[in-house]
């Protein structure tokens, strides 16, 4: 009897053996490594749409200029969201009619370039015609980038364990202009891919150094 049941047992494991690792595996790592997210809203247009769906690693080192999910308290609600990190611990960030000058140092945003385009050529009225508010807010924008009181110009040192977050969608977006820094637990992880839908591909973010 015994022998019998050792014989379906290893005849089980022969059988079901890899999907059985595959699925502890993928479980695993889902727990610890990584987690599925979707993009709620337009304020990452056009790097990343709304309802589109992402993979995003816990543990990594985040850098400037990563997307990341972080974890934002709303109403008494903890809701999470997708930014850019503009600015690290202790950076110096300026923003003077739309260049951005991290540390004394001029930083190309080229994540940024066509709504930018678009901006300077209609005020994004193409680009936000699902949405007459956001149509307005562009048309009494004076800049692609502004701080919340509406400046073209201004400057913001950010605090030691404390993130600068924006949107890339800056017109719309909601983030650390409005809400204000980001501690560093508020960071899930970054963002590293996109994963739904599966076509067009595309590379996530980047920037160029003047």
């Amino acid at each position: 009897m015994q022998n019998k049941w050792t014989k379906l047992f290893l005849k089980f494991l022969r059988e079901w053996g890899v999907f059985i690792l595959f699925i502890t595996f993928f479980l695993l790592t889902r727990l610890f490594l990584w987690l599925p997210v979707q993009v709620d809203g337009h304020s990452m247009d056009p790097t990343l749409a709304d309802r589109q769906r992402v993979i995003v690693l816990k543990h990594t080192s985040i850098e400037r200029f990563d997307i990341v999910v972080a974890k934002e308290v709303e109403e008494s609600k903890t809701k999470q969201i997708v930014k850019r990190v503009i600015g690290m611990p202790g950076d110096t960030i300026t923003y003077q009619n739309d260049k951005l000058t991290v540390n004394g140092k001029e930083v190309k945003e080229k994540y940024l370039k066509e709504f930018q385009a678009a901006f300077a050529k209609d005020k994004l009225q193409k680009e936000y015609d699902y949405r007459d508010y956001f149509q307005q807010l562009a048309k009494d924008a004076k800049a692609f980038t502004v701080n919340a009181e509406g400046n073209t110009t201004f400057t913001v040192t950010v605090p030691e364990g404390k993130y600068f977050l924006l949107g890339d969608n800056r017109i719309v977006s909601k983030d650390s202009r409005a809400v204000g820094y980001f501690d560093e637990s508020a960071l899930v992880g970054e963002v590293k891919f996109r994963f739904w839908p599966l076509w067009p591909l595309n590379k996530i973010g980047g920037v160029e150094d003047n």
